[in-house]
């Protein structure tokens, strides 16, 4: 167990209360825009106790995001428990489908979206917690994929030469273009058929390349 599940009961619900409250505020209005006092009151604890519990506004915000990247590991777990149940060539591309569209979704989703936009904003003035989020969420997902790849490749159901270009390809494939929607229109929900017709599409280039029959015939050709 780390430190803070050792604190009292009614110490770890203020300090759940301030998290909550200032992933919030980050979230809406940026690190600038939101003030110590802010959160304070939106937590309903005193100015005491929310310093006493975090120390200062870097400390709480490095806090939050990287609270919130932590969360990212349960769409990495998806990628990888989904990729290890194919088993066949022919439910190679409707599971594919679903792994993408569950991928698509959760990284389009406003609430990742919002935190992307906000560790974007600030990577400047915290590089080294940008480079985090960028490992505990993006990289980790793409590791997954690389990893699953790899798998199948082992097991003829793929061809696949670098793992890492394939999960990069897959990875933007899917998910790019839903991405940028959801960055530059905010507020716009993406209908769930679009983001099925947009991992179809991205499975199916995917599979032209990589699909171990299609590698076949490539060589063949050759």
């Amino acid at each position: 167990m780390d430190a803070v599940s050792h604190l009292p009961r009614r110490t770890l619900v203020k300090r759940s209360a301030i998290s909550e409250a200032a992933t919030r505020l980050f979230l809406e209005r940026g690190f600038g825009a939101t003030s110590m006092d802010d959160v304070a009151a939106a937590a309903g604890v005193s100015k005491v106790t929310l310093y006493k519990q975090f120390g200062d506004k870097r400390s709480l915000f490095e806090t939050v995001v990287l609270a919130v990247t932590e969360r990212a590991e349960t769409i990495a777990a998806g990628i990888e428990s989904n990729l290890g149940r194919i088993d066949t060539a022919e439910a190679l591309e409707p599971d594919l489908v679903e792994l993408a569209v569950a991928y698509a979704s959760g990284v389009a989703s406003a609430p990742v979206v919002r935190l992307r936009r906000l560790v974007v904003a600030e990577a400047e003035r915290f590089p080294e917690l940008a480079g985090a989020y960028f490992d505990g969420a993006p990289r980790r997902a793409l590791d997954a994929l690389a990893s699953g790849f790899t798998r199948l490749d082992e097991r003829g159901l793929l061809a696949v030469s670098s793992p890492d270009t394939a999960a990069t390809q897959f990875a933007y494939l899917v998910v790019g273009p839903l991405l940028d929607q959801a960055l530059f229109r905010p507020g716009k929900r993406i209908p769930r058929k679009e983001i099925v017709a947009n991992c179809r599409a991205g499975v199916a280039l995917f599979l032209a390349v990589y699909a171990a029959d299609a590698a076949a015939a490539t060589s063949a050709a050759c």
